[in-house]
């Protein structure tokens, strides 16, 4: 059989009725390309300028740093606004690229905002001394053969905190470290491989490859739904100025969140292990469990033991070592620090500040006991199992907005599930801690953030319905 002749393009491509052959026109890729580059470039110039602004806050340490953090949180917003329009492979090229970039402008500098991490320096110190961290303070005259010049500088050189003759950069010297198990097994495994000399870097440079580290396990998560939430994480302000700059040991807590919930082959015993880790590192992670109990309201209580037993268990276990280990008590300062932020009565500084506004302020502790314990029915009854941390992510947001903690860093947790999940709008509550940590406008920044929780569910409400 003869093949068929071979056909000149431009016979081919000419039209049957003898009319002007015209240009084919574009395919459907090349005109999702020329919308795709112009949306990606943007997202690269607004994240570049971010990264312009964060490293001017971390290296020169500038006089209004608020305004300096507040312009990197504007530009974060456009740029995840931007990288909406980028499709999914050249959305998580970005996310990554950006994100790493982000997250090594908190390398740049000394801790900018808080004192927390010369504390963790100090613990670990101690440990690899042989001691436990929860008998002695810092204070303590028996452990002045662990001071240096860094944690115990000259009192002439600046602002510090005194003891007994001398001045220290350790925040509340006098009082015993209150930080859970595996935070402190942290402090020692820093301290360990860190060489000597290295100050503040090597708990910087944990933090940034935990945070990293989140961001990629996030994209691998987020690779058969969208990517590009993501971004939530990997390009928010917080995560270089809390957990890398300011290297707040909440980073660890946060990294194992994220796993618990995006780990599914891990199964109920895993998450509830991954959850109790997390809580063994920092308390505030306890808010998330009800949300790997979704449904257990309506009978499935065998399903949620699987998962609850093994977060106890965990817990249990990192405080037993130290417990044998220490002769104080291993809860340290928490009950004090509870006290001295507020939580243990209404009207006490800021807490509880949006229900004092309309309550009277004895009334604010039962009134936020009451929320948080039906938003936290409503988890367990209404949420849903396949999603964890959507119902974690609501109840974590609403104990922030009913408390108004004042330390932004507790709220890298909120922006993990936001990128899990995909709600934006409870990006308001990090802001907030931010606002009300900076300046003294934490109970206006805290209503804001409210209205757009709230305003963000009405909408949504209306699109279902219509």
């Amino acid at each position: 059989m003869r093949a068929a002749p071979r056909q000149h393009p431009r016979l081919t491509a000419a039209p049957r009725d003898g009319a002007a052959a015209q240009a084919p026109p574009q395919s459907a890729p090349g005109r999702a390309a020329r919308r795709v580059w112009p949306r990606t470039g943007v997202a690269a110039v607004l994240i570049a300028a971010q990264v312009s602004v964060l490293a001017v806050v971390f290296h020169a340490a500038p006089q209004g740093v608020f305004w300096w953090y507040a312009a990197a949180w504007v530009l974060f917003g456009g740029a995840v606004w931007a990288v909406r329009g980028v499709p999914g492979r050249p959305a998580g090229r970005l996310v990554l690229a950006g994100g790493l970039a982000v997250i090594a402008t908190g390398l740049l500098g000394p801790p900018a905002t808080s004192t927390d991490s010369f504390r963790y320096a100090w613990d670990g110190r101690v440990q690899s001394a042989g001691l436990s961290p929860y008998d002695r303070t810092p204070a303590d005259p028996a452990l002045a053969h662990l001071r240096d010049p860094w944690l115990f500088p000259d009192c002439a050189q600046g602002r510090f905190y005194p003891i007994d003759g001398a001045c220290t950069r350790i925040n509340r010297p006098t009082v015993h470290t209150i930080y859970p198990p595996l935070a402190e097994a942290y402090f020692l495994l820093v301290d360990r491989l860190s060489p000597e000399g290295a100050r503040h870097k090597p708990l910087q440079v944990s933090g940034a490859l935990l945070a990293a580290g989140t961001t990629a396990a996030l994209l691998i998560m987020l690779r058969r739904r969208d990517v590009r939430p993501a971004a939530y994480w990997a390009w928010c302000p917080a995560v270089p100025m809390e957990a890398v700059n300011n290297a707040h040991v909440d980073m660890l807590a946060v990294a194992a969140v994220v796993l618990a919930f995006g780990a599914a082959r891990a199964g109920p015993l895993g998450r509830g292990a991954l959850l109790g880790a997390a809580v063994a590192v920092k308390l505030v992670p306890a808010v998330v469990i009800p949300g790997a109990l979704a449904g257990t309201a309506a009978g499935a209580w065998r399903a949620a033991l699987r998962t609850l037993v093994p977060a106890v268990l965990v817990v249990v276990l990192a405080y037993l070592p130290y417990v044998l280990a220490s002769q104080g008590s291993v809860f340290g300062y928490l009950s004090g620090y509870l006290a001295e932020e507020g939580y243990d009565e209404a009207g006490a500084r800021d807490r509880y500040a949006l229900l004092r506004w309309v309550l009277p302020d004895s009334w604010a502790l039962p009134a936020a006991l009451a929320i948080l314990a039906a938003v936290l029915l409503h988890v367990l009854r209404r949420g849903d199992p396949d999603r964890p941390w959507r119902g974690a992510l609501v109840l974590t947001g609403t104990a922030f907005l009913v408390l108004t903690p004042g330390f932004p860093w507790y709220a890298l947790l909120i922006v993990a599930l936001v990128a899990l999940d995909g709600r934006w709008e409870w990006l308001g509550v990090p802001v907030a801690g931010a606002v009300a940590y900076l300046t003294s406008a934490g109970t206006p920044a805290y209503a804001a953030a409210a209205a757009l929780v709230a305003g963000a569910w009405v909408v949504r409400q209306h699109r279902m319905s219509s």
